[in-house]
C-alpha cells in the first residue's frame, strides 16, 4: 500500500499538474481527464473519503468524493480537471516547477490549484473531526468546452444546499458571473467576376454592414444595461471567413459572434435582438441576406450577496485575517449550472483568471495556502445551526 499523500495543497497541485488532462474536444488526440481523476481518487481515498470515479463519455471522467455525516445539509465543492492546449507556452506544461513562491504548469491556476485547495480543506477538517455536514467533492471533466461533467452530475440527481466552485478569483467571493450566447451567421452574396458589380453581390461587404450594426448595438443598447457586480453585457465578432480569390465577388461570408449576457437577460430575447439587426439591414438594403443560428447558450449566474454560502465565505475570510471582497466574475463557470438546478453556487478560489489559458501559467503558493485555510473554515462551520440562521 502506498504511503498517504501529504495534506498539502501545493504538493497536491503539483501532483495534479503533472498529469496531462487536455480536453480532447479542444485539442484533438488529447488524453482527457481519466488518469488525473483516478490519481486524485486514490489520494482522496487515502484521506478517508468515499470515492467514485466514472466516465460520462469515453475517456471523459468525473470524480465524486464524500466525507462527513451523510445526507446532512450537504455542501458541494466543485472544480474541473480538464485544461486547454499548450501551444506557445514558455515553460514545460506538465512538469510542475516551484520558483520564488510560484508553482508553474498548465492548470496550476485554472484550476487544479482550486481543486487541491478544496480537497485538502475537506480532508483536514475531517481529520480533525470538525465536519457537521456532508461535503461532496466533485472534480469534473469538460468544463472548458460543453460542461459535460457538471451537467452529468446534476442529471444524475446530485442534491446539495449550496456549492462553491473553486475557480480562480484571487480570493474574492463571486456570487455572479456573465453568461454567453454563441451565434453562427451565414451572409449570402452572388459570385461574379470582379469587373461585374452589376452582377456580383459582395457577401463580405454585407457582413461588414452587420459588423457596423453590432458596434452600434453594443455602444447604444448594451452599454445601458448594467448589473451591480458585472457591469454591462457585450457582443463581439469572434471569427470571420469568406472569399475565394482576388477578382471574384464572394458568394458567402460566415461570422461567429459571441454575446456575453448578464443576469435577467433571456436567451430568446438576445437572439431576437441580433435578428432584428439583420432585418433592419435587409430593409435598408434588399440584397442583404443572412441566416442567424444559435450555436451554444449558457446562462449567467446570480446568487444573492447575503446568501448563506456567501456569508460563510466572507465570515471565514475575515476570521482568517483576509479582508472579504464580493465581486463579479466576467468569465463563465459551472456555477451557473448548479444555481439553475436549485443549488446556489458561488465562485471562490486561488489564482487569477487573467492567467488562465496563458503562455505562462502559475499560481501563488501563499495564496493557495490561504484559500485552503478559508475553505477549511467554511466546511467546518457548514451545517451548524448558528451558521445557517
Amino acid at each position: 500500500m502506498s504511503p498517504r499523500f501529504p495534506l498539502d495543497p501545493v504538493a497536491l497541485t503539483a501532483e495534479l499538474v503533472s498529469y496531462d488532462s487536455r480536453n480532447p474536444d479542444l485539442v484533438p488526440g488529447a488524453p482527457g481527464e481519466r488518469a488525473v481523476a483516478e490519481r486524485l481518487g486514490e489520494i482522496l481515498a487515502g484521506w478517508g473519503c468515499a470515492v467514485s470515479v466514472h466516465d460520462v463519455a469515453p475517456g471523459r471522467t468525473n470524480l465524486i468524493a464524500r466525507v462527513g455525516p451523510p445526507g446532512r445539509t450537504p455542501l458541494v465543492l466543485n472544480g474541473h480537471l480538464d485544461v486547454v492546449g499548450t501551444d506557445g507556452m514558455t515553460h514545460a506544461p506538465f512538469d510542475p516547477v516551484r520558483v520564488n513562491g510560484r508553482l508553474y504548469g498548465r492548470g496550476s491556476n485554472d484550476m487544479k490549484g482550486g481543486i487541491a485547495a478544496m480537497c485538502v480543506a475537506a480532508a483536514r477538517a475531517s481529520a480533525r473531526g470538525a465536519l457537521a455536514s456532508e461535503i461532496v467533492i466533485t472534480a469534473v471533466c469538460d468544463e472548458e468546452y460543453r460542461s459535460l461533467g457538471t451537467s452529468a452530475l446534476l442529471a444524475d440527481g446530485l442534491t446539495a444546499t449550496a456549492a462553491i466552485v473553486t475557480e480562480p478569483t484571487r480570493l474574492a467571493v463571486a456570487p455572479a458571473h456573465k453568461g454567453f450566447e454563441w451565434f453562427d451567421v451565414q451572409v449570402h452574396g452572388r459570385a461574379a467576376h470582379g469587373s461585374r458589380p452589376d452582377v456580383g453581390i459582395d457577401a463580405i461587404a454585407h457582413a461588414g454592414l452587420l459588423l457596423a450594426a453590432l458596434v452600434q448595438y453594443d455602444d447604444d443598447t448594451l452599454s445601458q444595461r448594467t448589473h451591480a457586480l458585472l457591469g454591462h453585457p457585450s457582443i463581439h465578432a469572434s471569427m470571420i471567413h469568406g472569399g475565394t480569390g482576388w477578382s471574384t465577388y464572394p458568394d458567402a461570408c460566415s461570422l461567429q459572434l459571441e454575446r456575453r449576457t448578464i443576469p435577467g437577460e433571456v436567451s430568446d430575447d438576445v437572439l431576437a435582438e441580433v435578428q432584428a439587426l439583420c432585418d433592419e439591414i435587409a430593409r435598408r438594403r434588399p440584397t442583404f441576406r443572412a441566416e442567424l443560428t444559435r450555436h451554444t447558450t449558457q446562462p449567467a449566474n446570480d446568487v444573492a450577496v447575503d446568501a448563506p454560502v456567501v456569508r460563510a465565505l466572507t465570515s471565514a475570510l475575515a476570521a482568517a485575517g483576509q479582508p472579504p471582497s464580493v465581486d463579479g466574475l466576467s468569465c463563465w463557470t459551472d456555477a451557473a449550472l448548479f444555481t439553475a438546478a436549485g443549488i446556489p453556487a458561488v465562485c471562490f478560489g486561488p489564482g487569477d483568471i487573467a492567467r488562465a489559458h496563458a503562455a505562462e501559467e502559475w499560481i501563488d503558493e501563499a495564496e493557495l495556502q490561504r484559500a485552503t485555510d478559508v475553505l477549511e473554515r467554511v466546511v467546518s462551520a457548514w451545517g451548524r445551526d448558528e451558521h445557517l440562521r
